[in-house]
């Protein structure tokens, strides 16, 4: 048996956006803020310490894109591929030195993997 995959925790979740103007007015509406990062090719909220954004490139089909926290993408990859899951997204370099992949499951459904350096846990109430 092989090791684990080491999930570190949710770190992010990605909801398709087609009308991505829309889909931003809507969520600004809904979360009464506005996005930290607002560009035409992606949209990102930070709410309660966590990222959801708005990506006009994801498919509607695949659904909310979640993806989970890893220290090393590429050996998660790995993991993921030697338990049966395919590589959807190589690891990449996204900017700012988060690195990320989607594979498919065994069962069709994508895994996000993520490592983001400048994400910190939120401080509990």
């Amino acid at each position: 048996m092989t090791a684990p995959l080491d999930l570190l925790g949710l770190r992010t979740v990605i909801y398709p956006a087609p009308d991505l103007a829309a889909a931003r007015a809507w969520w600004v509406e809904l979360l009464g803020v506005e996005p930290y990062f607002d560009e035409d090719f992606y949209v990102g909220f930070t709410v309660a310490g966590y990222e959801l954004a708005l990506w006009p490139a994801a498919d509607p089909a695949d659904g909310a894109l979640t993806y989970w926290g890893v220290r090393d993408v590429p050996a998660a990859v790995e993991r993921a591929v030697a338990a049966g899951a395919t590589v959807h997204t190589p690891p990449q370099e996204v900017g700012g030195g988060i690195v990320t992949a989607l594979t498919r499951t065994p069962g069709g459904v994508l895994l996000g993997l993520i490592d983001n350096p400048h994400f910190r846990l939120p401080e509990q109430p």
